[in-house]
């Protein structure tokens, strides 16, 4: 089991403060993966870098947000067991529901979003599936930080 570090401008970096954490399967006890913590000062690093690159993004065409976007998806897509297995492993939850619900709502989130990129005209909000609503605002805001939860952090990442 290797350690598991942070994303940030771009590539893999240790945390600057050099402690880890394990991650525990839940349901049957067992060390998962080691995960580096951040500290401070790898979070104003992760921060100054996604503020660098706010001008780039939110100002490129929508053309440009779809293309990324649908890339995106499909390499969720092309990787959904990989990750129905951590999530369901990290979060102790059958993995039924991993392959069934997180993971492909994750991908069909991401590529409803590709195709709401080029939609710049028309309804505010729409019905996404039988029980959601998804509400559209086009306002880039900038940088934006946010804990998930542990029963479900893949989707909540990628919405």
């Amino acid at each position: 089991m290797g350690i598991a570090s942070h994303f940030i401008d771009g590539k893999a970096i240790e945390s600057s403060g050099g402690a880890s954490h394990e991650v525990i399967d839940p349901s049957n006890g067992e060390a998962i993966q080691q995960v580096t913590l951040a500290t401070a000062d790898d979070v104003d690093a992760a921060v100054a870098a996604a503020k660098r690159a706010f001008p780039e993004w939110s100002s490129a065409t929508p053309g440009a947000r779809s293309d990324a976007l649908a890339a995106f998806a499909r390499l969720l897509g092309e990787r959904a067991s990989d990750f129905a297995d951590v999530e369901s492993r990290q979060a102790g939850k059958p993995i039924r529901l991993t392959t069934e619900f997180d993971v492909p709502g994750t991908v069909d989130n991401t590529a409803f979003f590709s195709g709401a990129a080029r939609n710049l005209e028309g309804r505010a909000a729409g019905e996404y599936s039988a029980d959601h609503t998804s509400i559209i605002r086009r306002e880039a805001i900038g940088v934006v930080g946010s804990i998930s939860p542990w029963n479900y952090p893949l989707q909540m990442a990628a919405w």
